[in-house]
């Protein structure tokens, strides 16, 4: 998780944007930062231009609307942020939300990072910050009406597990601002405080997120698709500690990566969510924690 945004924003002011770790606004949170892209874009073979497209701004931290593949244009949007970023505080160790009543809303944003709309959750879908650090809501607008409206397509969250090496953009709707760096590699377990993280992403040092780019897209650049969820990073290099998470291996052995920051897989969504993207947490393939 990352630190205060009052302490980002001072980071800011004596070291320049591109000092201090990535994230969210609020007291003890995550970060993340993401890139938006349409569905017609995401099948495309070629290099994707990633832009602000797609992406919201919270009251606290970065976050995208998004669609599964088999997603329809009229199914209820969807809103992907931080487990640590949501209005109801973050979740304890082992604590699964789900189908809990919201009217949060979300700041979109197109290409240019121009706010253009106000989106509402209906409720939060599932939240967690155990195994991973997600927050999905739904919204009381279908894909259809933000198309419409608003000419903005969702991004697709992709059904694969990223790969090591894998040029990447992390697209903060909250800053208005991109990261680009690589996928360093994955860590086994990830512990921060009294939360442990499974298979977490690994980015190169250039994606130096701060406070409010929780719950930030990470979006490849090659497919436009969104392959994990920014949420972290180690400000001081105190292990396990809050914003200072340290890497677990399979045996056990800690590391620490002072300035190195995380995000979260997100394809193991995907199989949650079925017909008019409701969640399903017995479906087939589906191993997110249940409450």
């Amino acid at each position: 998780m990352r630190k205060p945004l009052v302490a980002a924003l001072f980071a800011l002011v004596i070291a320049g944007a591109g000092a201090a770790p990535a994230v969210a606004a609020p007291a003890t949170q995550p970060k993340s930062v993401t890139a938006p892209v349409s569905a017609e874009s995401a099948a495309a073979p070629a290099i994707q231009a990633v832009d602000f497209a797609g992406t919201v701004a919270l009251s606290n931290c970065s976050g995208s609307v998004v669609r599964m593949p088999a997603s329809e244009a009229d199914d209820p949007a969807l809103v992907l942020s931080n487990g640590h970023c949501l209005e109801t505080g973050m979740p304890t160790a082992g604590q699964v939300i789900v189908d809990r009543a919201s009217t949060r809303t979300f700041g979109l944003l197109n290409s240019a990072g121009t706010r253009v709309a106000t989106l509402r959750a209906s409720k939060i879908a599932y939240g967690t910050m155990t195994d991973t650090d997600v927050s999905i809501y739904q919204l009381t607008s279908t894909y259809a009406q933000i198309q419409s409206s608003y000419g903005i397509s969702a991004l697709t969250l992709d059904a694969a597990h990223p790969t090591a090496g894998t040029a990447i953009k992390v697209v903060s709707g909250y800053w208005k601002r991109i990261y680009t760096c690589n996928i360093d590699g994955f860590v086994y377990r990830l512990k921060e405080g009294s939360w442990t993280w499974k298979d977490s992403v690994r980015y190169t040092s250039a994606c130096n997120t701060i406070g409010g780019t929780s719950g930030s897209p990470v979006i490849d650049n090659a497919t436009g698709k969104v392959v994990a969820v920014n949420n972290t990073g180690n400000e001081s290099g105190a292990s396990c500690t809050v914003n200072n998470p340290c890497e677990v291996d399979a045996s056990g052995t800690v590391t620490v990566r002072q300035g190195i920051n995380y995000a979260q897989e997100t394809y193991q969504i995907v199989p949650c969510f079925g017909l008019d993207n409701k969640l399903d947490l017995t479906r087939s393939g589906c191993t997110l924690p249940k409450p």
